[in-house]
């Protein structure tokens, strides 16, 4: 993958992060969300955080998490964890959730 190509792949990730945070406040939830360059930070009303970030020299997405810190690359058409192989968006949802105490879901954008 070209650097250009992981660059739009990548901030697509980080949009859809930031447009899940953005409807799920509109609810239930109170999440704040800090970016930085290229680094997201979730905060919950527990004072938990999750921090997503691009790491563009591997050309990967991280995520940090109460849960621990997970690696993903881009792998046939998704982002999957480089070492487990589950995909982004469904680990993203289990750890927010677990921060939250409210169900919230990330999907691909």
């Amino acid at each position: 993958m070209s650097d250009t190509e992981y660059l739009t792949r990548a901030e697509a990730v980080l949009a859809a992060v930031e447009r899940t945070v953005d409807d799920a406040n509109d609810g239930d939830h109170d999440i704040d969300l800090e970016r930085n360059g290229s680094v997201l930070t979730l905060t919950f009303e527990n004072g938990s955080k999750i921090i997503v970030n691009l790491q563009p020299p591997m050309k990967e997405v991280w995520i940090a998490a109460k849960a621990g810190g997970f690696h993903y690359r881009f792998i046939d058409g998704e982002w999957r964890d480089t070492r487990t192989g589950t995909e982004f968006f469904s680990a993203l949802t289990e750890y927010a959730t677990q921060q939250a105490g409210l169900p919230i879901t990330f999907s691909t954008p």
